[in-house]
């Protein structure tokens, strides 16, 4: 199953440090599995941000589901939400 990764927010400095933990937590899922599918889109438009409960940027949202919002998140816990999202059973 194809892991499609949606970063939210405006393009700041914030916003790229969450790309960048998306980024390496694909790597470390990526020695596990050599052909693991994955997309990252970085949102900035407002209206299509709104589309999603968030009140704080960045957000970043793994199949749809919105799983961090208003911080950076460690890549540890990227690496867990992906295989949660690999695993079916959703995000946190």
């Amino acid at each position: 199953m194809p892991l499609h990764i949606k970063v939210l927010g405006p393009g700041c400095e914030a916003c790229d440090w969450v790309e960048q933990q998306a980024i390496a937590a694909l790597e470390v899922l990526a020695e596990e599995n050599p052909d693991l599918e994955a997309t990252i889109q970085h949102i900035t438009d407002y209206a299509e941000i709104t589309q999603y409960p968030i009140l704080f940027t960045p957000g970043l949202v793994i199949n749809e589901k919105l799983v961090c919002a208003g911080r950076i998140p460690r890549v540890e816990e990227v690496v867990a939400w992906l295989r949660q999202a690999l695993d079916g059973t959703g995000g946190a």
